[in-house]
């Protein structure tokens, strides 16, 4: 049964990581495509403003298909498109054909973030779904740490297209694993009832449920905050403070440290503190963390040693909170995991989009407008904790078998 658990995480966290493996194996790569392709900065930030629309959008059809065809199929169509659009990327003659395979390449990429989530909730609840899904994001968060320092070592060997040959194969490995290693875990009974129809019954159940809104919001403006990051690091952490692409990749690869060692305790805290205080406890310190490193700048103390230190205080805290909110808004909509998992991507990764975005119009070169985007985010993400879960002293529920 133990190893059973761990085989199910490992399966769903490399299924999860090859999206995120596409973005943070190509930041590395950000300064040197405009070179090559004769692209502004903006322009190639549109490359990855256009994976992220991608994996906002698609969410939506990804969802209800797995309630309809199970949760295999989807997934496999998915991964097939992402290794479709990622040969293309490697082929492209210029940005803007660029941009619209990351585009095509997110839409296959946005199965794998949206499918395990559903996954995880067929087979547990409560504090034992909570410690499978943080051991998901320990497997899923490898590709922070190792994709950039892996991008920057293509890069350097083989160019910048490299990267994509390179989650063409990893397309190519999860295809493997999926056939061979994943059961389906929503049955055919369990399918009946599920068509268009329930599907659009479900996200009006959904959209007018305040407390799923609620915690969707709460892992909406706390990645967001990450994704302020991600957009705007190599360009910050390598024209503004002069590191190498590899010196980025390890600055990078720290944040993301403390971002999964945290998510490790998620499932013990959970179940001694209750996931909902915990959800609360852990916004106000990253709040209280990103606010210090506003400030901080604002006195210009722009120093990198301050910059990253403060980060990996905060991606701590951050990681302790992501996990829960994901378990919290599926725990009562078992029915619909598919559909509801759907509309939490979706929504978060429009808020990250719209960030990234404002963030985007006030750059300036400096560390600045990036901090801004977190702190902002970081701030409305405890807000909407303390609001959502005010009253909630632990979570409803502990059951572990599947429902």
């Amino acid at each position: 049964m133990k190893s059973h658990f761990f085989r199910t995480a490992l399966v769903l966290g490399l299924l999860s990581a090859i999206g995120p493996f596409a973005i943070d194996m190509y930041l590395p790569a950000l300064p040197s495509i405009g070179q090559t392709l004769g692209a502004s900065m903006t322009a190639v930030q549109a490359s990855l403003m256009a994976f992220f629309v991608a994996l906002g959008i698609g969410q939506i059809l990804y969802g209800p298909a797995s309630d309809m065809l199970g949760r295999k199929v989807p997934l496999y169509f998915g991964l097939s498109l992402f290794a479709v659009g990622s040969v293309g990327c490697a082929l492209a003659p210029d940005i803007h054909t660029l941009v619209v395979l990351r585009f095509v390449q997110g839409l296959g990429a946005c199965a794998g973030m949206v499918i395990p989530n559903a996954v995880v909730r067929d087979l547990h609840t409560g504090p034992e779904a909570a410690r499978l899904m943080s051991m998901l994001m320990l497997v899923f968060s490898v590709s922070p740490i190792l994709a950039p320092l892996a991008g920057s070592f293509l890069i350097e060997w083989a160019g910048w297209r490299s990267v994509f040959w390179a989650v063409t194969l990893a397309a190519g490995l999860g295809l493997v694993l999926l056939a061979t290693s994943l059961p389906e875990t929503r049955s055919p009974a369990q399918r009946t009832g599920s068509n268009l129809r329930s599907a659009v019954a479900a996200y009006g159940l959904l959209l007018r449920d305040r407390h799923y809104l609620g915690l969707v919001g709460i892992g909406a403006f706390g990645i967001s905050s990450f994704f302020a990051y991600l957009a705007n690091s190599s360009f910050v952490l390598i024209d503004h403070y002069g590191l190498t692409p590899r010196q980025y990749s390890l600055a990078f690869s720290l944040n993301a440290a403390a971002f999964i060692g945290a998510a490790q305790f998620t499932g013990k805290l959970g179940a001694r503190y209750g996931l909902a205080p915990l959800v609360k406890t852990a916004g106000a310190g990253y709040a209280a963390t990103m606010v210090l490193l506003l400030l901080l700048n604002l006195m210009d103390m722009d120093r990198l040693d301050v910059f990253i230190g403060m980060l990996f205080v905060g991606y701590g805290f951050l990681g302790l909170m992501m996990p829960l909110t994901g378990v919290l808004a599926l725990e009562k909509h078992g029915n619909i995991a598919g559909t509801a998992s759907a509309l939490m991507g979706t929504l978060q990764f429009a808020a990250g989009a719209l960030v990234m975005a404002l963030v985007g119009l006030f750059l300036d070169g400096s560390a600045r407008p990036m901090v801004v985007g977190i702190a902002g985010s970081a701030v409305v993400a405890f807000a909407l904790a303390y609001t959502t879960l005010r009253g909630t002293h632990s979570s409803s529920a502990a059951v572990t078998s599947n429902q």
